[in-house]
């Protein structure tokens, strides 16, 4: 079988340089090109370039772990060469998810808050739960990650709200309750308040909570490796190198649509 070739952007970040790792042990994928915001540098014998056109030429997919900003970046060039990205990235705006909307209608975009199989799989059981479980019920959910990551809630903690909202037949914004970072507080009622914490070096632990006077029901998914996160964008690069366009995620590729 011919080697995909692979972009990999942020290849300086924690999960750039898994993923660069698992593509040169790779039989499947051939390492095109890597792009940071330095320019020129070596490392390890591979070369690092800054995002544009002539960086992303010759490769087939790319796989997109960085900043907001850097992925609207490669999204113009991308669509200009009509190369197919993975996106990894969180923390986008209402407004660049728009824009990766509109350019999904002329390229292949995957775009996931989280890549692991048991998270989207969680996120599928939490929407079906929200639908049974009665309003009278008090909704949390849990985001940990280490002091590092920068957004909040994350991409995930967003992906279970919003399969919980759809549960409800709601807008998240309409059931959207307060955001506890590293402290406790008063919860607002019938909302989805979100417990979240930034310490340590925590790579993933995220829960659904359903609670009343009587009872607690807990959806919990922990990450121990950042593995898990590489295998599932490199499984969405196999996945998604036949569409030609569209925007796609993990519930699509696992057929949990």
């Amino acid at each position: 079988m011919k080697k995909i070739n692979i972009t990999v952007t942020g290849g300086l970040g924690r999960m750039g340089k898994i993923i660069i790792k698992k593509i040169i042990n790779s039989n499947q994928f051939n390492l095109s090109s890597v792009t940071e915001k330095i320019k020129n540098k070596t490392i390890n014998k591979i070369k690092f370039k800054t995002n544009s056109i002539s960086s992303i030429k010759d490769c087939d997919v790319i796989i997109d772990f960085s900043n907001p900003k850097a992925t609207m970046e490669i999204l113009d060039f991308a669509k200009k060469l009509k190369k197919k990205v993975i996106i990894g990235t969180t923390g986008f705006t209402k407004q660049q998810e728009n824009k990766i909307k509109k350019i999904s209608r002329s390229i292949a975009i995957f775009k996931s808050g989280n890549m692991s199989l048991g998270i989207n799989i969680l996120e599928y059981i939490s929407e079906i739960l929200s639908r049974k479980i009665p309003n009278y019920y008090q909704i949390s959910v849990t985001d940990n990650h280490h002091k590092k990551k920068i957004d909040y809630p994350s991409g995930t903690a967003l992906m279970l709200a919003n399969a919980i909202s759809r549960g409800k037949d709601k807008d998240l914004k309409s059931i959207k309750g307060k955001i506890f970072l590293n402290k406790k507080g008063n919860l607002s009622k019938n909302k989805i308040n979100f417990f979240i914490k930034r310490k340590g070096k925590t790579i993933g632990q995220h829960s659904v909570q359903f609670n009343n006077v009587s009872e607690n029901i807990e959806l919990k998914h922990i990450a121990f490796s950042r593995d898990l996160f590489a295998e599932g964008a490199l499984k969405a690069v196999l996945w998604i190198k036949n569409k030609n366009k569209g925007l796609y995620n993990m519930q699509d590729m696992l057929g949990l649509k």
